[in-house]
């Protein structure tokens, strides 16, 4: 038992963990941001474009069952909005990261790649 508490602290003391956390912790609030953004403005504006009260009344009924095309719609916009500020997240990083890096320097790291590419095929 002692073993395993001393793996568990050695895990935690590892400065990956605190990454992923504060990580987590920035994605929940993001994604608190964007499902404000679609609840309270994108799903308003396409249900009074079908002519619906609410984006999750649009949808059809078998039987006893209700088919809400409305809630489908709502996540892929969440998706989309999702996937656009990740873009622009991963962009703005790759341009920060990339900032001090002069055009030689990336010339001769791509160069130096695939030097090695070559080396590795030649000793196959």
């Amino acid at each position: 038992m002692k073993n395993m508490i001393k793996e568990f602290r050695e895990f935690l003391d590892s400065g990956d963990f605190v990454t992923i956390a504060v990580g987590l912790v920035i994605a929940l609030y993001v994604k608190d941001v964007v499902d404000s953004i679609v609840i309270g403005i994108i799903n308003p504006i396409i249900a009074a474009i079908v002519g619906k009260p609410d984006l999750n009344a649009f949808g059809f009924d078998i039987g006893d069952a209700r088919i809400s095309i409305g809630l489908v719609i709502s996540a892929l916009i969440r998706f989309v909005v999702v996937a656009f500020l990740l873009f622009l997240i991963i962009r703005f990083y790759n341009k920060f990261r990339d900032h001090g890096k002069s055009e030689e320097d990336k010339a001769e790291t791509e160069l130096t790649v695939l030097r090695d590419i070559r080396e590795s095929l030649r000793n196959r």
